[in-house]
Protein backbone atom coordinates (compact mmCIF):
# COMPACT_ATOMS: atom_id res chain seq x y z
CA UNK A 1 0.00 0.00 0.00
CA UNK A 2 3.02 2.39 0.48
CA UNK A 3 4.04 2.48 -2.80
CA UNK A 4 -0.11 3.13 -3.72
CA UNK A 5 0.26 6.20 -1.51
CA UNK A 6 3.56 7.49 -3.07
CA UNK A 7 1.93 7.19 -6.80
CA UNK A 8 -1.41 9.15 -5.11
CA UNK A 9 0.83 11.75 -3.87
CA UNK A 10 2.78 11.96 -7.11
CA UNK A 11 -0.39 12.39 -8.40
CA UNK A 12 -0.65 15.56 -6.29
CA UNK A 13 2.39 16.72 -7.18
CA UNK A 14 1.63 16.75 -10.88
CA UNK A 15 -1.90 18.70 -10.18
CA UNK A 16 -3.87 15.81 -10.44
CA UNK A 17 -6.17 13.94 -8.49
CA UNK A 18 -4.35 12.03 -5.31
CA UNK A 19 -5.14 8.59 -5.99
CA UNK A 20 -2.79 5.76 -6.64
CA UNK A 21 -2.96 1.98 -6.96
CA UNK A 22 -0.38 -0.46 -7.50
CA UNK A 23 -0.71 -4.40 -8.76
CA UNK A 24 1.17 -7.04 -6.89
CA UNK A 25 2.24 -10.73 -7.69
CA UNK A 26 3.77 -13.01 -5.23
CA UNK A 27 5.06 -9.55 -3.14
CA UNK A 28 6.46 -7.69 -5.87
CA UNK A 29 4.87 -4.53 -7.49
CA UNK A 30 4.05 -5.41 -11.73
CA UNK A 31 2.32 -2.63 -12.32
CA UNK A 32 2.25 0.96 -10.74
CA UNK A 33 -0.29 4.05 -11.34
CA UNK A 34 -2.30 6.96 -10.43
CA UNK A 35 -5.36 8.83 -11.25
CA UNK A 36 -4.14 11.12 -14.46
CA UNK A 37 -7.21 12.59 -15.29
CA UNK A 38 -6.06 16.22 -15.16
CA UNK A 39 -2.56 15.78 -16.50
CA UNK A 40 -3.90 13.39 -19.66
CA UNK A 41 -7.51 15.28 -19.89
CA UNK A 42 -8.67 11.76 -19.89
CA UNK A 43 -11.77 10.77 -18.17
CA UNK A 44 -10.72 7.41 -18.25
CA UNK A 45 -7.39 7.90 -16.68
CA UNK A 46 -8.22 6.22 -13.78
CA UNK A 47 -5.66 5.31 -10.68
CA UNK A 48 -6.40 1.50 -11.43
CA UNK A 49 -6.80 1.29 -15.00
CA UNK A 50 -3.24 3.45 -15.35
CA UNK A 51 -1.48 0.84 -12.91
CA UNK A 52 -3.28 -2.40 -15.10
CA UNK A 53 -1.80 -0.37 -18.40
CA UNK A 54 1.58 0.30 -16.47
CA UNK A 55 1.27 -3.69 -15.99
CA UNK A 56 1.05 -4.38 -19.17
CA UNK A 57 -0.24 -7.69 -20.21
CA UNK A 58 -0.66 -10.87 -18.11
CA UNK A 59 -1.13 -14.06 -18.95
CA UNK A 60 -3.23 -14.16 -15.83
CA UNK A 61 -4.28 -11.51 -13.07
CA UNK A 62 -5.90 -14.91 -11.01
CA UNK A 63 -2.67 -14.44 -8.64
CA UNK A 64 -2.75 -11.18 -8.03
CA UNK A 65 -3.70 -8.25 -5.86
CA UNK A 66 -4.52 -4.65 -6.63
CA UNK A 67 -4.45 -2.32 -4.49
CA UNK A 68 -5.93 1.56 -4.27
CA UNK A 69 -5.30 4.53 -1.93
CA UNK A 70 -9.18 4.74 -2.45
CA UNK A 71 -12.56 2.20 -3.37
CA UNK A 72 -12.41 1.99 -6.60
CA UNK A 73 -15.62 3.21 -8.55
CA UNK A 74 -17.49 0.88 -10.92
CA UNK A 75 -15.40 2.02 -13.89
CA UNK A 76 -12.16 0.41 -12.43
CA UNK A 77 -13.79 -2.20 -10.21
CA UNK A 78 -15.16 -3.59 -13.60
CA UNK A 79 -11.89 -3.93 -14.52
CA UNK A 80 -10.74 -5.96 -11.77
CA UNK A 81 -13.80 -8.03 -12.30
CA UNK A 82 -12.81 -8.20 -16.11
CA UNK A 83 -9.94 -9.40 -15.37
CA UNK A 84 -10.29 -11.71 -12.45
CA UNK A 85 -8.28 -9.83 -10.28
CA UNK A 86 -9.24 -12.01 -6.78
CA UNK A 87 -8.57 -9.53 -4.03
CA UNK A 88 -8.67 -5.31 -3.96
CA UNK A 89 -7.30 -4.11 -0.53
CA UNK A 90 -8.20 -0.31 -0.28
CA UNK A 91 -6.37 2.56 1.66
CA UNK A 92 -9.94 4.42 2.70
CA UNK A 93 -13.28 4.38 1.84
CA UNK A 94 -14.75 6.92 4.08
CA UNK A 95 -14.30 9.68 1.53
CA UNK A 96 -15.60 7.11 -1.41
CA UNK A 97 -17.52 4.56 -0.69
CA UNK A 98 -17.08 3.11 -4.53
CA UNK A 99 -18.46 -0.50 -5.94
CA UNK A 100 -17.81 -2.71 -2.77
CA UNK A 101 -20.94 -4.14 -3.10
CA UNK A 102 -20.61 -4.70 -7.15
CA UNK A 103 -16.94 -6.30 -6.38
CA UNK A 104 -18.36 -8.81 -3.86
CA UNK A 105 -21.02 -10.07 -5.71
CA UNK A 106 -18.15 -10.79 -8.54
CA UNK A 107 -16.64 -13.09 -6.17
CA UNK A 108 -13.60 -10.66 -5.31
CA UNK A 109 -12.49 -10.19 -1.50
CA UNK A 110 -12.19 -6.14 -0.73
CA UNK A 111 -10.00 -5.46 2.07
CA UNK A 112 -10.30 -1.49 3.54
CA UNK A 113 -7.16 -0.83 5.98
CA UNK A 114 -9.68 2.09 6.75
CA UNK A 115 -5.61 4.43 6.94
CA UNK A 116 -5.60 7.51 8.32
CA UNK A 117 -2.84 8.64 5.58
CA UNK A 118 -5.15 7.91 3.00
CA UNK A 119 -8.45 9.55 4.64
CA UNK A 120 -6.49 12.93 5.22
CA UNK A 121 -4.80 13.15 1.73
CA UNK A 122 -8.49 12.77 0.45
CA UNK A 123 -10.09 14.95 2.91
CA UNK A 124 -7.71 17.99 2.26
CA UNK A 125 -7.99 17.76 -1.47
CA UNK A 126 -11.51 17.48 -1.45
CA UNK A 127 -12.08 20.64 1.18
CA UNK A 128 -9.05 22.29 -1.62
CA UNK A 129 -10.78 21.46 -4.95
CA UNK A 130 -14.21 20.68 -4.49
CA UNK A 131 -15.12 21.11 -8.32
CA UNK A 132 -12.69 19.33 -9.38
CA UNK A 133 -13.85 16.03 -7.20
CA UNK A 134 -17.18 16.19 -8.22
CA UNK A 135 -16.32 16.48 -11.43
CA UNK A 136 -13.72 13.06 -11.07
CA UNK A 137 -16.39 11.32 -9.48
CA UNK A 138 -19.37 12.22 -11.60
CA UNK A 139 -21.51 14.72 -10.13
Amino acid sequence: MQVAIEEARQGLVEGGIPIGSVLVRDGHVIGRGHNRRVQRGDPMAHAEIDCLQNAGRQRTYRDTILYSTLSPCYLCSGAAVQFGVPTVVIGEARTFPGAHDFLGSHGIQVIDLDLPECVDLMTTFIKDNPTLWNEDIGV
